[in-house]
């Protein structure tokens, strides 16, 4: 029987990230992904001069680990900074019209976006002495903090835009826990937020956004072609079974079936295609994971004439409270945020539609997504004429959704794993969606992986990714 000491099964940005550590640090991995195409969801398309994104857009990070990992990857070279116009201008639709969001917290609590008593009530923040109970979700969370015009106008739409997820069902420790740190070691996110920035200056990384040349698939082509990643691709892992220590895994391959042992086991997959690989071995695991429900999510692409846009895109795009759209969450300005996105004289839109909050739009036919993408946008961006280019890519299995007590269900689930040695859960379920969250989990199972080995720990290679400060918040 073929072996090995890691095997990664599915070969995804978080698979990709385990995988990248790992044989960075001289530990011999083996990545199995049943696609012909490592990446996952992550895939830059080319067509007609456009660069569109299937997925994951941008990367915003504030970690040493992700420069450190974008920096000995040798990727700083091909990262493709925002425009300036995106970095200074975001926008909300309220009252059928975009509103300029500020970034400053003076110039936001002076927006017109705000109503008097809402102003009022975001500047009581720091006299609010409540604590969050167990499981509280976000609308309740914000709610109490900070009002439910700051829920409506800002923290709605931003769940919905960024997560695909409900509010009022989504565990707020789960899908903002910087925020929920905030209180729980300061008691105001005012004063978390102050103490922050006066420690950040003396350790954190700064914060920057960044896509690549090539767009985001150029991160997941360098992850899966470093010296060390074993990638086989057309391995769609059937059965994993406990053996003597380790793990017995079983693929269906191009070449027919295929087994390998090895000493530990990735399990990078979506939750319900590692609860159906673990219900033999688990039970109470394998029901945990199929309790975890996903958002569907359609992603319109509009290629125009740049005259054929009557407002001026100057910033990143905008974001839409539920009131304000039932279908249409967000829609980016790709063409404005990095200037590879479109042909000279183009732009280039990206609508996103569905989520929790319109679950139905899985159902419907490319050509009713498409006219509903572009029926919102017109009187918005006052579009003129009908695009050069349109495309749609569909995720029926778009994001976790962080909904319930989310927050109490992962630590079952990381109780249960305490059973199987050698056995590892890193997925998007799990410490977060974004393509940041999933490189920093990347290295965390590396460290755990590593801290294993039976070797003598002064020989032991680590992922050179210190210093590595605490989590800032």
């Amino acid at each position: 029987m073929e072996r090995t000491e890691v095997l990664v099964a599915g070969g995804g940005i978080s698979g990709l990230a385990a995988a990248w550590w790992l044989a960075r640090s001289g530990v011999p991995v083996t990545v199995w992904e049943s696609d012909a195409r490592a990446g996952g969801k992550i895939a830059s398309t080319q067509r007609d001069g456009y660069l569109m994104e299937r997925a994951a857009c941008m990367l915003l990070n504030f970690r040493p680990e992700v420069s450190a990992l974008l920096r000995q990857a040798g990727l700083e070279p091909a990262k493709a900074a925002r425009t300036r116009d995106a970095q200074s201008q975001r926008y909300l639709l309220q009252g059928g019209r975009l509103r300029p969001v500020p970034m400053r917290i003076g110039a936001l609590v002076a927006s017109p976006l705000w109503s008097l008593r809402g102003k009022l009530r975001l500047l009581a923040e720091p006299l609010v002495f409540s604590r969050a109970p167990d499981g509280e979700s976000v609308s309740a969370f914000v709610t109490r903090r900070l009002g439910r015009e700051m829920l409506d106008k800002a923290m709605e739409p931003f769940v919905a835009g960024t997560l695909a997820a409900d509010a009022d069902r989504t565990c707020a420790a789960a899908a903002l826990p910087r925020l929920a740190e905030l209180e729980r070691r300061y008691g105001s996110l005012a004063a978390g937020v102050l103490v922050h920035r006066v420690l950040r200056r003396r350790t954190a990384s700064r914060t920057e956004t960044f896509s690549f040349r090539g767009g985001m698939a150029t991160l997941v082509d360098a992850l899966a072609a470093s010296p060390g990643v074993g990638l086989r691709t057309g391995h769609r892992v059937v059965e994993v079974a406990p053996d003597d220590g380790g793990w017995r895994v079983t693929a269906s391959a191009p070449q027919g079936t295929r087994t390998l042992r090895a000493s530990q086991l990735i399990l990078a997959t979506p939750a319900p295609a590692a609860a159906a690989l673990l219900g033999g071995i688990d039970s109470e695991l394998a029901a945990l994971l199929r309790g975890i429900d996903y958002a569907p999510l359609a992603l319109v692409h509009a290629g125009l004439a740049r005259e054929s846009v009557g407002h001026p895109l100057d910033g990143t795009g905008f974001l839409a409270p539920r009131g304000e759209s039932a279908v249409l969450t967000g829609n980016l300005w790709m063409s404005a945020l990095f200037p590879d996105r479109a042909p000279a004289g183009k732009v280039l839109l990206s609508s996103y539609l569905g989520g929790a909050r319109a679950p139905q739009v899985a159902d419907w036919d490319d050509a009713r997504i498409a006219d509903e993408a572009l029926r919102t946008l017109r009187p918005l961006l006052d579009l003129r004429g009908d695009p050069e280019l349109l495309r749609i890519d569909r995720h029926a299995q778009a994001l976790p959704l962080y909904h319930g007590a989310y927050a109490a269900r992962m630590q079952a689930v990381e109780a249960r794993l305490r059973d199987h040695a050698g056995l590892h859960l890193e997925a998007n379920y799990r410490g977060g969606v974004s393509v940041r969250d999933r490189l920093l989990r990347g290295h965390a199972v590396a460290e755990r992986i590593l801290a294993a080995r039976p070797s003598p720990s002064a020989a032991r290679p680590r992922p050179t990714a210190s210093p590595c400060p605490a989590r800032s918040y």
